[in-house]
């Protein structure tokens, strides 16, 4: 005879089950829907279905450089809760580093942009090392100097060109085809990207940064190694960064501190992953879409003046308002994430 606790035990495990098959299926969702983007975005210059058909490619380029270093950027702003100002620096790096071999040697910045990460990795982890003592606004202000001292480094010395920068050839492809390159390497770096910050929320050492970021001195207490933890997210972010700036550098085909080492690239980086959501592994590419977008069309309807800067601000504003935790996070606290958006 069947009790009602067996009745009870039998309704829980019933809910069990298609709360795992539930689980199961958005988990499915949230995998799938970002390959098939990259399906779709690899697949975009075959199809040449718009007259604007290079506009379009810049644009989805542009947008996928910014997710490679917002994601970037987020490992160490989002995941460890040290935000910098200064990761143009390790932009600049990258750029300045394989686009002088390009120069000289004519090796493609595309097969040089891992080394050049590695070499922005390795700047990353010895001034990891030196800034990392501090934290807070006093980290934030170490960050801002380092882009002032290297900013100076490369307008006088004459080795890279001094404040005229490098001129770097041109590829030799058909107007048409002249992107298709930098479009494919992008859009890879970004996916690549943003798979090893899943990768890396999800492992141990993930975890210690966001422990760090929720209290770091509890961590301490706790047994991680907060110091390693820190400089070593400050070099993983610094190669993300700096292999994007590689390749970028060949794409505009001429490499200038005023161009790499002005602020706003590291201001972009910040605004994407707050507009988004810092600390989650889909808001910097969300953040990087939509600035992309408002900055666009704002250009096309207001042109490139001041008004531009102040009409995207406002609408930052009035995001972050409404979104207090970016989009991504603030949706996700109030659990009314979109499926396909919960990477997490």
């Amino acid at each position: 005879m069947v009790t009602s606790l067996d009745t009870n035990e039998v309704i829980t495990a019933r809910k069990a089950y298609y709360a795992g098959l539930a689980g199961e299926a958005d988990k499915g969702r949230s995998v799938w829907f970002p390959i098939a983007v990259l399906a779709l975005l690899l697949a975009l210059p075959a199809l040449q279905f718009t007259g604007n058909y290079n506009y379009l490619i810049h644009l989805v380029l542009f947008t996928a450089s910014y997710v490679v270093m917002a994601s970037g950027w987020n490992i160490l702003g989002g995941f460890a809760g040290y935000i910098s100002l200064g990761h143009n620096v390790f932009f600049a790096i990258g750029g300045y580093f394989a686009g002088m071999i390009f120069a000289r040697y004519g090796i493609s910045t595309i097969i040089l942009a891992p080394l050049a990460g590695l070499v922005a990795a390795v700047f990353g982890y010895v001034i990891g090392l030196i800034t990392l003592r501090v934290r807070g606004p006093s980290f934030i202000i170490s960050s801002l100097a380092l882009v002032m001292i290297f900013k100076i480094l490369f307008d006088n010395w004459d080795f890279v060109g001094g404040s005229n920068g490098l001129s770097l050839p041109a590829n030799d492809l058909p107007v048409q085809w002249a992107k298709l390159p930098y479009y494919y390497a992008f859009v890879v770096m970004a996916a690549f990207t943003v798979w090893a910050s899943y990768r890396i929320r999800h492992s141990k050492f993930g975890l210690g940064l966001r422990a760090i970021s929720k209290d770091e001195i509890k961590s301490e207490s706790a047994g991680i190694n907060t110091r390693f933890y820190k400089v070593l997210a400050f070099a993983i972010s610094a190669f993300f960064v700096g292999m994007a700036g590689a390749v970028w550098g060949e794409y505009l085909t001429y490499i200038r501190p005023n161009i790499f080492l002005i602020i706003l690239v590291s201001v972009n980086m910040v605004l994407m992953c707050i507009l988004g959501g810092k600390g989650t592994v889909a808001g910097p590419v969300i953040g990087a879409i939509l600035l992309v977008v408002f900055n666009e069309f704002f250009v096309a309807t207001l042109g490139a003046s001041e008004i531009n800067i102040f009409a995207t601000g406002m609408i930052m504003m009035l995001c972050l308002m409404f979104f207090p935790l970016g989009i991504v996070g603030t949706l996700a606290r109030l659990k009314k994430l979109p499926r396909i958006l919960n990477w997490d």
